[in-house]
């Protein structure tokens, strides 16, 4: 199983492009987000759902850019090997995110990462393979990626790290299913699990998804 190493840097289709940034600059920010976006979208799409968070102005955002617009071919729950390079790429330039705002004083308890569909299902494994005390995982409509999953395959701890996970029942594009079992690994991972169900949501973000962003985020601000 792939993890990022900074003293051998993966090298795949998404490491062409740029991350974009909005809101402040991470030396008057008292807090970051990474925003992952989903398939067929952009990082400036992701970006937009920063205008619904009332912390917003405190924040450094940052989103990354997957080649072709997808970060991985295949559907989530195919073979990891299925959708690699792809997959390893795009672990790796959320690692190199993370270290960009280490190095500009923003500790990982203060990154809170967030993706929606693809991006909180590849937001999800990196933190699963790269287990520390971030501010925060917020998966909406995602889980961990593989044909199958299974504790056995991460290790480490989260270390009470904020995890919500937001979904509907009946998305077609990722079954309930795989959110419980995700679910389950991070709270074995010692992650502070929530995790809502919508009965009939689309494939989308509501407001009751935007509230628990915003305690989250709440949290990193205020250390609490």
């Amino acid at each position: 199983m792939f993890r990022a190493d900074k003293k051998k840097p993966f090298k795949g289709p998404h490491q062409q492009s740029l991350p974009i940034t909005a809101g402040l600059p991470p030396n008057q920010a008292k807090a970051a987000m990474i925003m992952i976006h989903g398939r067929g979208a952009t990082a400036e799409s992701i970006l937009t759902l920063a205008h619904e968070f009332d912390q917003a102005p405190e924040f450094h955002f940052v989103a990354p850019q997957a080649s072709q617009f997808t970060w991985y071919p295949y559907s989530f729950l195919a073979p990891t090997e299925k959708n690699e390079p792809g997959l390893s790429s795009g672990l790796q330039a959320i690692f190199e995110i993370v270290l960009s705002l280490e190095s500009q004083e923003i500790p990982k308890e203060k990154i809170i990462l967030l993706g929606f569909s693809q991006g909180a299902c590849l937001a999800s494994e990196f933190v699963a393979r790269h287990p520390a005390k971030y501010g925060g995982l917020i998966a909406l409509s995602g889980g961990l990626i593989g044909d199958s999953v299974s504790a056995e395959n991460y290790s480490g701890s989260l270390e009470n790290m904020p995890y919500f996970v937001g979904c509907s029942d009946i998305d077609s594009h990722i079954p309930v299913e795989r959110v419980h079992e995700s679910a389950s690994i991070f709270k074995k991972l010692a992650a502070d699990v929530t995790k809502k169900i919508y009965p009939g949501m689309g494939h989308t973000v509501n407001e009751d998804e935007i509230n628990e962003v915003k305690k989250i985020m709440g949290r990193v601000i205020t250390g609490k």
